[in-house]
């Protein structure tokens, strides 16, 4: 995994090609899901229309633990597009990497602590501007002053330490399960070096690993992504709920 990553520079700022593909990729796949689960809808759910109704549901769910109906029912679709996003976006680096020479192309997006943390900045920012939105400028300046004045510098701290610690959660899990699938499939390449018979038993030797871990790292994914979308809904539920 010590590739390096193909960059282009634009205004004098360097961005991450692997990321970009990956980034429209997990996109379009997510919009496909959405088109095919909603194209043809009917009393009776089936198939693509049955998943997304069920994301639904599990969605909702999530929003009734953080904060009333009523109140959170708005944020449905946001919590939709993050599970979804972050679960595809998870998933994509599992099955294979693709290298090009010395660059690494073909990743997880969630692998680069830039989208995760881009991620962050944007529900925390949309946790402040649905506060004042639904709130008013005034009445949620107080929040940060309460139970007593000299709260504030914590509060601003903690705005801080909830953007890095919702980002690089996601970041170092997804990160780490790509890097150990990448020495266990390590070990197999490595084999071949000592003959055909050691590459053998060494490609043996990692398949079960191999297997039990993306196993693994597809239930941490999964959780990640549920995680992710859990805290986003209780971040803007502290900012727009009264009884915060």
């Amino acid at each position: 995994m010590g590739h390096e990553a193909p960059t282009i520079e634009l205004f004098g700022l360097y961005f991450s090609k692997s990321n970009m593909l990956m980034i429209t990729i997990a996109s379009v796949i997510v919009f496909i899901i959405a088109v095919l689960g909603t194209r043809t809808l009917a009393m009776k759910p089936t198939g693509a229309q049955n998943f997304m109704e069920w994301v639904m549901d599990f969605v909702r769910g999530i929003i009734k633990s953080s904060m009333d109906w009523q109140t959170g029912g708005r944020f449905q679709i946001l919590g939709i597009t993050l599970i979804m996003y972050i679960l595809v976006s998870n998933f994509l680096g599992l099955p294979f990497a693709i290298i090009w020479g010395h660059e690494l192309w073909w990743k997880s997006p969630t692998a680069d602590p830039t989208i995760t943390l881009t991620l962050a900045v944007m529900v925390v920012g949309l946790s402040h501007y649905y506060g004042i939105k639904m709130k008013g400028a005034k009445e949620y300046g107080k929040d940060f002053f309460k139970p007593m004045s000299f709260m504030f510098p914590l509060k601003i701290i903690e705005e801080f330490a909830n953007t890095l610690t919702l980002g690089l959660r996601l970041f170092g899990n997804i990160y780490a399960g790509e890097i150990l699938l990448g020495l266990i499939a390590g070990m197999a390449v490595s084999g071949y070096e000592s003959g055909i018979l050691g590459g053998i038993l060494g490609t043996i030797g990692a398949f079960i690993p191999m297997i039990a871990w993306q196993g693994f790292s597809i239930f941490v994914g999964a959780i990640q992504a549920y995680i992710f979308t859990m805290l986003t809904m209780v971040y803007i539920s502290h900012k727009v709920s009264t009884d915060h």
